[in-house]
Formats: structure tokens, sequence, C-alpha cells
């Protein structure tokens, strides 16, 4: 006997499909419609942050966007990365049997902590990746303080981890 996992949101996914199905057949759009709306559907990047003791950095997935085609500001201490990626329009339509890449315009927008140094960012851009490198403040960055014990002894405590050395 198998057994099988239970997921009580698949048939809320089923009738919520089967729902939009009958009201786009219903009341729906044409086929060339329904086309340009998958053709310019909304494009989010992917984006990985990460933090190490002297950076933050920011990985945004941007395949075919060329790099003039994309803005970044930092305003108030928040990063806003923004660009269009556009359908090629040199093939004609008719002859396409599935379009699955989005396309149009994106905006993505992160809130920075007040460690960020505003005028050390940099932007790197490498194979369809955008890397953006957002230095900290030198007050940010984990210091080592000697601890004098007693008698003469000297003990090192790493201020960004509380640990003694």
């Amino acid at each position: 006997m198998a057994i099988t996992r239970w997921d009580p949101f698949q048939e809320l996914n089923l009738i919520t499909n089967r729902m939009n199905r009958l009201f786009s057949e219903t009341w729906g759009q044409g086929a060339q419609e329904q086309q340009e709306n998958l053709i310019t559907s909304a494009f989010v990047p992917p984006v990985d942050i990460y933090e190490d003791e002297h950076n933050i950095n920011l990985k945004v997935e941007v395949p075919g966007i060329d790099p003039k085609d994309v803005d970044i500001s930092l305003e108030n201490n928040t990063l806003t990365v923004r660009g269009e990626r556009k359908f090629e329009k040199e093939e004609k339509e008719e002859n396409f049997h599935r379009v699955e890449r989005r396309y149009g315009s994106f905006f993505r927008a992160f809130t920075l902590p007040n460690t960020v140094d505003p005028d050390s960012v940099t932007a790197d851009y490498d194979k369809g990746v955008l890397k953006l490198k957002l230095a900290k403040k030198a007050e940010a960055k984990p210091k080592q303080i000697k601890i004098n014990i007693g008698q003469g002894q000297q003990k090192t405590i790493d201020a960004g981890k509380g640990k003694a050395a």
C-alpha cells in the first residue's frame, strides 16, 4: 500500500483554475489578446542578497537585457533597480508555438540598513547577472576589543560575535 501525501490546497487550486477557465471561455479574451498578455506579462527578475563583514551583495538575474536599459538608484536608504526586457518582433508571432519567457518592464526596491555607505556602491554586469556591491561604513564593521583582566593579563573579545579568543 502506497502512502500519498494529502495537499489541502491542491483541490482549491484545481477549482480556481476551472473557474478561471470557465470565465475566460465565457467572457474572456480572444486568442490574439491572450497571446499579447502572455508576452507582456510581469517580469520580475530573481535576486540573491547576502552579506559578509565588509559588504552587502546583491545578484540580480537579468539575462537578455542590455546593461544600458537598467537603471540603478540609491536614495533615502532605498535601492531601486528598474529596466525592461523587450520582445523581439523579428519573428512573426503566428509562427510561435509557445512563449514562456517573460517580457516587460520591471522594478525592484530594497530598503537598506543605515550601515551602508552610499558613496561606495559598485555595479558589474557579467553573463546576464547584475552584481551590486554595497560597502558598509567603517563603524559598522566588526572590531577586536582587548579587555584587561586583573594583574596585567589580556583577553581579546570579538565584538561581532561576543566570544573570547
